[in-house]
């Protein structure tokens, strides 16, 4: 899966020259927490909506009518504008964008072109989506997991012993635990209970929440 297949295409924007009180009010409508700064079509940075709230005069203010609105209507976000955003290309895996996400604590990134064109923004709805395709719960069948050592050839073992059993993979994931890998499938078949056994009697265990619930008691 790439990014640009997960994209959002219509994402607010503003311009440096946009009002700090026109700003906010996009902020507010759409529900968003930061908005992206564009010249033109070229990403410049992003607002934040702390940054937009604190440049706003607040309730307390001295200040006459006539003396705020002339602030309001000359304040703008050019000054409030942060440019250490990073930015992935729409041909980006959506695991790389996932990770630089995860590192840098963000909940999203904006994705450009190569000419620095703003082309969407990608967030963590959109990991999610992946994520429960990724598993396939959608498709059905039975979610079926088992803890291997890690090696070459078990997963072409473990799929080969599916398939003689009768029954048919529409997902599968892998997990790592310490040296261990957890296999996780979802499976279709007339009797997944013997496709099961099938796997337990090649030397495979079977595992369930039951086998780690020790870790979250």
């Amino acid at each position: 899966m790439y990014v640009g297949l997960q994209m959002i295409k219509d994402v607010p924007t503003i311009s440096p020259t946009t009002l700090v009180v026109e700003a906010d009010r996009i902020m507010e409508e759409n529900q968003v927490w930061l908005l992206l700064v564009l010249n033109r079509e070229n990403l410049l940075g992003y607002v934040r909506k702390e940054d937009v709230r604190s440049a706003l005069p607040s309730s307390a203010t001295t200040l006459s009518r006539h003396e705020l609105n002339y602030v309001l209507g000359a304040l703008t976000v050019g000054d409030l504008i942060k440019k250490d955003v990073p930015t992935v290309r729409p041909e980006t895996e959506i695991e790389i964008a996932a990770e630089i996400m995860h590192r840098e604590g963000l909940s999203g990134l904006p994705v450009v072109d190569e000419g620095g064109r703003l082309a969407g923004y990608v967030n963590r709805t959109a990991m999610l989506s992946v994520l429960v395709e990724e598993m396939g719960l959608a498709l059905g069948g039975e979610r079926v997991a088992i803890e291997v050592r890690d090696r070459n050839g078990v997963m072409a073992d473990v799929t080969g012993i599916v398939s003689d059993m009768g029954g048919n993979i529409v997902s599968m994931s892998t997990f790592f635990r310490n040296d261990n890998r957890m296999m996780v499938f979802r499976i279709t078949a007339k009797n997944v209970d013997e496709v099961k056994k099938g796997l337990e009697d090649q030397g495979y265990a079977l595992i369930g929440p039951e086998h780690f619930a020790h870790e979250w008691k």
